[in-house]
C-alpha cells in the first residue's frame, strides 16, 4: 500500500507549485504542481471546479458597487459575465453605461455596451449581453 498523502506532500516539495503556465525543463507547457497541459489536458471537472472559482471572484468584484445591487438577476448575469470577460476595471470604464443603469436606462445602457470596441471583439456574447441588458430577459 501507498501513502499517497506523503507523495502528495514529497511532489509538492519536488515539483514546486506555479500559478502561472511555464516550459518545463522537457519543454513542455505546465502549471501547478508539475502538471504537462500538452501531453495532459486538464479535465474538464477540474476546469468546471476553475470556472465555479472564477465565478465567484468576478462576483465578488460586482458585489463591490453600489449599483450592481438593485439589479435582476438578468442584468446581474450580463455584468458579472462582462467582468469575467473583460475584468473589473475594464467594465468600471464603461460609465456611460453605468450611469445609464443606474438611471434604469435599460435601453441606454445597451446602447453604451454597443458603442465600445468591446462589442466589436467580442461578437455574439455582446449581442447577447446587450440585448438581456435592455430588456430584461435570456438571450
Amino acid at each position: 500500500m501507498i501513502n499517497i498523502e506523503k507523495l502528495t506532500n514529497e511532489l509538492k516539495r519536488d515539483e514546486g507549485f506555479r500559478d502561472k503556465v511555464y516550459t518545463c525543463s522537457a519543454g513542455k507547457l505546465t502549471i501547478a504542481y508539475g502538471h504537462n497541459v500538452e501531453d495532459n489536458p486538464i479535465p474538464e471537472k477540474i476546469a468546471t471546479d476553475l470556472l465555479g472559482h472564477d465565478i465567484g471572484q468576478a462576483l465578488a468584484k460586482c458585489e463591490r458597487w453600489a449599483w450592481f445591487y438593485p439589479l435582476s438577476d438578468v442584468r446581474k448575469r450580463v455584468i458579472v459575465n462582462m467582468v469575467f470577460n473583460i475584468g473589473a476595471g475594464g467594465v468600471a470604464r464603461f460609465r456611460r453605461m453605468i450611469s445609464a443603469i443606474e438611471a434604469e436606462d435599460w435601453k441606454g445602457a445597451a446602447e453604451e455596451m454597443k458603442d465600445s470596441r468591446w462589442f466589436d471583439q467580442v461578437g455574439k456574447r455582446a449581442t447577447r449581453l446587450a440585448h438581456m441588458m435592455e430588456y430584461d430577459t435570456d438571450a
